[in-house]
């Protein structure tokens, strides 16, 4: 399974942008996708998630702002973004969870993104 993010950008202040991550080779749907961010000099951390449930979290610095959603039955999953400001400016990762009936979930990273958001 690989993990194809997409649509990453240099955007004014107060932009939009939609990024995509597509799980390729998968046959089955994942519990959850997830976006994280990776801000330049700090640690990863967590934008959005989707659930197979429906149910959507989102994290407090982007609430109001960002939203996702999924598709191709949680095969896939967007972060629409609107109103970027320059704090937003980080390298954007999709990551799918899978879970199983009896032992540890697995996991899958996609290749980064990069979000630029200019003053």
């Amino acid at each position: 399974v690989q993990l194809q993010a997409s649509g990453g950008g240099l955007v004014q202040a107060g932009g939009s942008l939609t990024l995509s991550c597509v799980a390729v080779g998968s046959t089955f749907q994942f519990e959850s996708m997830s976006w994280y961010r990776q801000p330049p000099g700090k640690q990863r951390e967590l934008v959005a998630s989707v659930h197979r449930s429906g149910d959507t979290t989102i994290a407090d610095s982007v609430k109001g702002r960002f939203s996702i959603s999924s598709g191709h039955a949680m095969s896939a999953a967007d972060l629409q973004m609107r109103n970027l400001m320059p704090e937003d400016t980080a390298v954007y990762y999709c990551k799918a969870v899978r879970k199983y009936s009896a032992g540890p979930s697995a996991e899958w990273w996609g290749q980064g993104t990069q979000v630029t958001v200019s003053s």
